[in-house]
């Protein structure tokens, strides 16, 4: 299986915009949606959910009510402020980070560590197979869910799977990493963008994964644009060209329409980066 993966550094560079663009243009028979903290590339694939099962990440701590002698032993002794004192001892299940210190230190017994549904792992449709989830608000462990998104592909399948990566540097982003052949990065002409997008080169370059580079918006500031690419030459990273910034791009996209679907000078520069993708995984 052949694993496209579309990163950014950062949130809101259009990731998830060429993502669906790239999908509607290859049409694969597998997609995925890494993004799990903030899925959204559903919204521009119209299809319907299939399953959706529960997650279950790290066990919780939990006080049992009959055992506990009210010591405040497990209160004193969270680093996590987990253990909270509102006329009895109770367990703030987001603050919990399943340490299990406050078990080791009751004498009586009444610390359980027990599942929590910490999010869902769902899947959309059969044609193609799209497999997302979704983080629960404040629960952690979103690099393991990941790995639970793309457990679910078929790694028979001898066709491009594109996958629409998370945000930023963390778990979820090496986690989304794992086995794909060719990185996409997608950046925007900001200070934070530039910031942001050697970072992610960074963490790129600790694994051997094929990677380039095209500029989102590139006319919002051209300067910023031009450091970037100066930037990409230094490094010796391939660089795929730009695309406009265009206001006509979010109407499409609120009307659920794919930008590639309408001729426009938008859409042909997002061709013209996907053939050189497509160039770029298939040539040795």
């Amino acid at each position: 299986m052949k694993q496209l993966l579309i990163l950014s550094g950062k949130g809101g560079t259009g990731k998830t915009t060429i993502s669906s663009s790239f999908i509607y243009l290859n049409q694969p028979n597998q997609v995925a949606d890494c993004d799990v903290e903030a899925p959204n590339l559903h919204l521009m694939m119209k299809l319907d959910l299939k399953t959706s099962k529960a997650y279950h990440g790290l066990k919780k701590a939990k006080i049992i009510e009959d055992k506990c002698i009210g010591c405040g032993l497990c209160y004193e002794h969270c680093r996590f402020n987990a253990i909270e004192n509102n006329d009895k001892y109770v367990v703030n299940s987001y603050k919990c980070e399943g340490c299990k210190v406050c078990q080791i230190v009751c004498p009586s017994g009444a610390i359980d560590f027990v599942d929590t549904v910490d999010g869902s792992i769902d899947l959309y449709g059969d044609q193609p197979l799209f497999s997302t989830a979704r983080l629960k608000m404040g629960s952690g462990n979103s690099g393991l869910l990941v790995s639970e998104v793309k457990r679910l592909l078929d790694l028979n399948d001898d066709q491009l799977t594109i996958i629409d990566g998370p945000p930023g540097i963390g778990c979820p982003v090496i986690a989304s990493m794992s086995g794909v052949d060719f990185i996409l990065l997608v950046t925007e002409p900001s200070m934070s963008g530039l910031s942001d997008l050697k970072r992610i080169i960074e963490t790129i370059e600790k694994t051997r994964i094929k990677k380039a580079v095209c500029i989102n918006k590139y006319d919002i500031n051209t300067k910023i644009s031009q450091k970037i690419i100066d930037y990409l030459y230094d490094k010796n990273i391939d660089y795929l060209g730009h695309i406009k910034y265009d206001s006509s791009v979010s109407d499409l996209i609120n009307q659920g329409i794919n930008i590639v679907e309408k001729e426009s000078t938008v859409s042909k520069q997002i061709k013209d980066i996907y053939l050189k993708v497509h160039l770029l995984m298939t040539s040795k």
